[in-house]
């Protein structure tokens, strides 16, 4: 009896996720002897959603765990990737190769979709936000949104798309980091004042916990602010706003006046952070007065990217369905530029349409006749490599 309804590694690895039909095809093919066809499948995507422009790949550590063992050889862009839909010259960008024969990996095309569209699409609103915000301090806090099976690998995602924090324990223990996070309103309600339930936190809780007062339980903003500071006076490190979308009205404006009687207070060093309904719109209008955003439901729950993975090449012939582009293909890129084309396999490497710069390969080999080959960097490293490329690109 399982009590969580979801699968195991186990079931994960050996295909128990994937849709009927590949189980259907697999029997098909090996009963007419052609289940050991080679083939060359690269995974694209037709378009991004909500009109993004570029994407984020992520879920490729994991995707790399699913096929491990399986008699096939694995390129990708690497982790953390920025990638375009299209190339310079509208050409469909693929951002994995998978190499063997199809009736040895058909039953995974779930499970490794499904592996890199979710955690994609979470890393690609991550970096969005990031650009946005760049330099205020941003905390993952949508987990509890979410089944709690795929918290980590939430949190994992965020970090990776630039976030600086996560609230989770097991998504922080998986990117190496501790946790951040505040207080709940139920705190206070307990102790049945805010001035108590802070004192009380500070007694507790570990010095290292930057105090960060949660100021909107019971009164206005500003007075619960004020309260804060000189109940925690120099401990208090930030206030966090929580407000209600219907208790908030000009909600900068709000901010304004709590930052203006903070300071006028002798209170400049208290940050002010936000949280509670915050998407992409909202850090655009409040980052010039915050310091930090806590963001939840808009993060955890990012459309997913519809990635596919077709043939296209077939016992080293190319083919390839209506819409898709036959024959194996190599990214190219200028990061000076941010700029891909994408070129035939084995045609030479190209140089950058804008500035005439050499371009550099992109799909990298990850596994060779199942085993591992290729790195599998730490989140941070991961995260680095976004920032750098994130900074060249615009919304």
């Amino acid at each position: 009896m399982r009590r969580f309804h979801v699968a195991s590694d186990e079931e994960i690895k050996n295909g128990k996720t994937t849709d009927i039909y590949f189980v259907r095809a697999k029997k098909v093919l090996e009963t007419k002897n052609l289940d050991k066809v080679k083939v060359i499948a690269e995974i694209t995507v037709g378009s991004l959603p909500e009109n993004w422009v570029w994407g984020v790949l992520c879920g490729v550590e994991e995707a790399v765990r699913l096929l491990e063992g399986y008699p096939i050889n694995l390129y990708s862009l690497p982790e953390g990737s920025i990638f375009f839909p299209e190339d310079f010259f509208g050409f469909k960008e693929p951002v994995m190769v998978v190499e063997g024969a199809y009736g040895d990996f058909c039953p995974l095309e779930t499970p490794l979709l499904g592996l890199i569209c979710q955690a994609s699409g979470i890393a690609t609103k991550a970096a969005r936000i990031k650009r946005i915000a760049w330099d205020r301090l941003l905390v993952s806090f949508g987990t509890r949104r979410m089944h709690p099976a795929i918290s980590p690998m939430i949190d994992r995602a965020a970090y990776i798309g630039g976030f600086d924090a996560v609230s989770s324990l097991l998504g922080a223990e998986l990117i190496g980091k501790k946790p951040v996070g505040t207080m709940p309103h139920a705190l206070i309600i307990v102790f049945g004042g805010q001035v108590e339930a802070w004192k009380a936190f500070d007694e507790v809780i570990e010095a290292e916990v930057p105090r960060i007062a949660l100021i909107d339980t019971f009164y206005d903003e500003k007075f619960e602010a004020i309260l804060a500071a000189e109940a925690l006076r120099e401990k208090l490190y930030a206030v966090r706003l929580d407000t209600p979308s219907s208790r908030r009205g000009d909600f900068s404006e709000i901010i304004r006046e709590v930052r203006w009687e903070l300071n006028l207070r002798g209170f400049k060093h208290v940050k002010i952070m936000v949280s509670g309904g915050i998407n992409e719109e909202t850090v655009k209008q409040l980052k010039d007065f915050v310091d930090g955003f806590g963001v939840g439901t808009s993060l955890s729950a990012a459309p997913v990217i519809d990635f596919a993975l077709d043939i296209v090449e077939k016992e080293g012939e190319p083919v390839a369905k209506r819409g898709k582009l036959g024959g194996r293909k190599n990214v190219w890129r200028c990061f000076n530029c941010m700029v891909d084309v994408v070129k035939p396999f084995n045609e030479p490497q190209p140089s950058c349409p804008k500035c005439g710069k050499p371009m550099e390969s992109m799909l990298k080999p990850l596994i060779k006749n199942g085993k591992i080959v290729g790195g599998l960097p730490p989140p941070e490293k991961i995260r680095d490599y976004l920032l750098k490329q994130l900074k060249n690109v615009s919304l």
